[in-house]
């Protein structure tokens, strides 16, 4: 059987009809609502982490939370949670798959490392 890579939900900040989604840090709020102190972090030195599930990232200059599909595997409702927000607030959602890391795209090119292209 093969195994199907797990899909990705990228909300984008951005209603459907076409304005731009306000407070300015709603993905860092909404992923921070799902994210949790390292394994292991105590003390002055502990600090919160971004869920691998549900992270904030930037589509150009657009803010955008990507939702792991697999996080409805693990936890129904957290998963339901952040797509209720995204239906709630009328926001653009964009399902694709994820890329495997030896993809072309996940890789560094030379021209990104800081090298000149060959």
């Amino acid at each position: 059987m093969v195994e199907v890579p797990p899909t990705e939900f990228f909300i984008q900040g951005i209603t459907k009809s076409g304005k731009k989604f306000r407070p300015s840090d709603w993905s860092e709020r909404l992923a921070g609502v799902l994210s949790c102190f390292g394994p292991g972090a105590r003390g002055p030195n502990a600090r919160l982490q971004y869920s691998l599930y549900v992270r904030p990232t930037l589509l150009g200059d657009l803010k955008c939370v990507i939702l792991d599909s697999r996080l409805r595997d693990i936890e129904p409702m957290a998963f339901d949670f952040v797509m209720n927000f995204a239906r709630d607030n009328d926001l653009v959602v964009t399902e694709a798959c994820e890329l495997p890391p030896e993809h072309g795209t996940q890789k560094g090119s030379a021209r990104y490392q800081g090298r000149p292209d060959e």
